[in-house]
């Protein structure tokens, strides 16, 4: 649904921005050989998935989070590309100075996708989001499909339905004509579980969910059955959040083979502990909740959590923390993943002072 956005324009104020294959774009950035060609980034190692490929890729049917082998199947002849985490950071921090240009509301969704804000410029408001477009084309080279609307749903729909360096506006009138026909799984929040259940229900498009009233929606879904009776009709009063305050942070690696060797096992936890620890102080959080995850050889998943007395960003306490629980596990199968994270996460932590306490931390 390409649209010029020529007509009224009162009712738009969100504008969802999404990069085009941002790895796969950064790499044929640097690399012009690359372009037209099945680009697939991700782990290179057995056991490594893709982060994304580009349109040529998908093709063959690739896509993210598909394992590495298997997007070797389905397209042998593909460019495999090794992750640069550090330069994808670099762009991406450039293509937001340009969004930061044009409003200071910018929420990040991730490092290649943002909802920005635009009602400040009235009845300019597409034009000032084809500007941003076309900016972050000019001054990074990469393409990026944008989505206004009234709301956060309708935008973040709109940039999806026109990939890639798409350009769609949809106004508050228009939404429910745009939304009937599209299948159930394009509503926020429609993963397979509750895709399944509509469609046991007879509801395959999303104006077959029109016969239910909110009542009928709540009781077969839930809270969230409310949430999903109004984005059905185009409805969303989520605002754009600014900074988010961050819940926890975490890192796990899904290993190169199964293991149960306590010290090496020890060894991804205190490197893990490293990360976690760095991400706290640039940002300023102490974390009071350590969490240790592992999954087995047969994809069973176990975790186990402490909560400590004080708050802490120290990574040997964080480490120490982790060993402790490391040891807890009963290991009766090899560890094929392991995670490391912290919870309970504040920028300001209150803390309770004993007499004889000397000082912070």
């Amino acid at each position: 649904m390409k649209n010029d956005g020529g007509g009224k324009a009162m009712s738009l104020k969100i504008a969802h921005v999404d990069c085009d294959c941002f790895f796969a774009a950064v790499e044929m950035l640097d690399n012009p050989k690359l372009r037209g060609k099945p680009v697939i980034v991700g782990g290179k190692g057995g056991r490594g998935v893709v982060a994304t490929c580009s349109y040529e890729a998908r093709k063959f049917g690739v896509h993210s989070a598909m394992p590495m082998f298997m997007a070797r199947q389905k397209c042998p002849h593909g460019i495999f590309v090794t992750p640069r985490r550090e330069r994808y950071k670099e762009v991406s921090r450039a293509i937001f100075r340009i969004f930061r240009l044009f409003t200071p509301l910018v929420e990040p969704v991730s490092i290649d996708e943002a909802y920005m804000d635009l009602s400040h410029y009235g009845s300019g408001i597409v034009e000032a989001a084809r500007k941003i477009k076309e900016r972050v084309k000019e001054e990074t080279g990469i393409t990026i499909s944008v989505g206004v609307a009234p709301n956060k749903f309708l935008a973040k729909l709109a940039s999806d339905l026109e990939k890639p360096d798409g350009f769609t506006v949809i106004r508050k009138e228009q939404a429910q004509d745009v939304l009937r026909d599209l299948p159930v799984n394009k509503l926020r929040g429609v993963g397979p579980r509750t895709e399944a259940k509509m469609h046991r229900l007879g509801c395959y498009k999303i104006s077959d969910l029109y016969r239910y009233d909110l009542a009928e929606m709540k009781r077969m879904f839930g809270k969230h059955g409310e949430v999903l009776y109004h984005y059905a009709r185009g409805e969303d009063h989520r605002t754009i959040e600014t900074r988010r305050e961050a819940k926890s942070v975490s890192r796990e690696k899904t290993l190169a083979y199964d293991t149960s060797d306590l010290e090496e096992l020890a060894n991804y936890l205190r490197e893990f502990a490293h990360d976690v620890g760095k991400w706290l102080h640039e940002r300023g959080y102490f974390a009071r909740t350590v969490t240790v995850k592992i999954k087995d050889r047969r994809f069973r998943e176990h975790s186990k959590s402490v909560t400590l007395q004080t708050f802490t960003q120290d990574e040997t306490v964080i480490w120490r923390t982790a060993l402790e629980l490391l040891h807890q596990f009963e290991l009766d199968e090899d560890v094929r993943l392991i995670g490391l994270g912290v919870s309970n996460l504040e920028l300001h932590p209150t803390v309770q002072l004993s007499f004889f306490d000397g000082e912070l931390f």
